[in-house]
């Protein structure tokens, strides 16, 4: 099935798409749907595209990542991390992303080029836990996957280099990482490593792979990441970029205001995201 959130009379609802149909739920949303296990079907609405909104909202955790997922990735920038270079990974390489980089997959993407100099795009598929575990053995890891969707890791390379390196900064600028259309449950989507992924900027194909092609399987990630750590329901994981980043490229080409960023899988559909300018803020208080 695909679970979606989509606005309806003025609120976000979650539900599932069917052809051109979308029956509505009645849990809060799909963290809900997910961690319960359980929601009674509602009204049935016509679909259009343009009521999609990110699937996920609430985390009770930063969003978990992957880095260096395919090696003509890790290849592709040796001498370009600006003397940040490391030896290839014996292990896959996890960080986070705090929740409020989080956009529709029609949202703009934020742009502001005081908060940063090189933007750059990373397609990348994404999935979301659904059972709780420990510990989880390879052969029993795609078990604990409730479905997939796509995300596009947004980042700030300078912002990257700045801080030591790491990348919890340069990748968690708010309303900037695209995620959905929607979530394809694991049944459906079948194997994790039969997906072809795509990234086009402007119409231009910049990245273009298959999660065959992955340092490491969604298992793995999923074994490594869970031992002596816990997964939740909810939590969502992505999973590693292929080769063709903009950092990457000769000469160097970063996102700039006015770009389509296009993001899309042949078994999870397309994001489609326009870059932006937002005006700086200088001082925000919430709540």
């Amino acid at each position: 099935m695909r679970y979606v959130m989509v606005e309806h009379a003025g609120r976000e609802v979650p539900g599932v798409l069917s052809g051109d149909t979308v029956s509505l739920l009645t849990a809060t949303d799909l963290t809900e749907v997910i961690e319960s296990g359980a929601s009674l079907p509602g009204e049935q609405i016509p679909y259009h595209e343009g009521m999609l909104r990110a699937p996920l909202r609430r985390f009770r955790r930063d969003i978990l990542c992957t880095g260096w997922n395919y090696w003509d990735h890790f290849e592709e920038s040796k001498g370009k991390r600006e003397g940040q270079d490391v030896d290839r990974p014996e292990h896959p390489t996890f960080f986070t992303k705090g929740p409020d980089v989080v956009i529709g997959p029609y949202d703009d993407i934020a742009w502001d080029p005081e908060i940063s100099a090189r933007w750059d795009y990373e397609a990348e598929v994404a999935l979301v836990i659904g059972r709780t575990g420990k510990n989880i053995p390879v052969a029993r890891a795609l078990d604990h996957v409730w479905g997939y969707l796509l995300a596009n890791d947004v980042s700030q390379r300078d912002l990257q280099r700045a801080h030591g390196g790491q990348w919890l900064k340069g990748k968690s600028i708010d309303d900037t990482m695209p995620l959905g259309p929607w979530i394809v449950t694991a049944d459906e989507l079948g194997d994790p490593q039969d997906i072809h992924l795509q990234c086009l900027v402007n119409g231009e194909v910049r990245q273009d792979a298959s999660t065959k092609q992955m340092a490491y399987d969604v298992a793995t990630l999923i074994s490594e990441l869970s031992f002596g750590m816990t997964l939740r329901p909810g939590d969502l994981l992505l999973t590693g970029t292929p080769a063709g980043i903009g950092n990457a490229r000769e000469p160097q080409v970063f996102l700039q205001e006015g770009d389509e960023v296009i993001t899309r899988a042949d078994k999870l559909g397309s994001l489609r995201n326009r870059v932006t300018r937002v005006d700086p803020v200088n001082y925000v208080t919430r709540g």
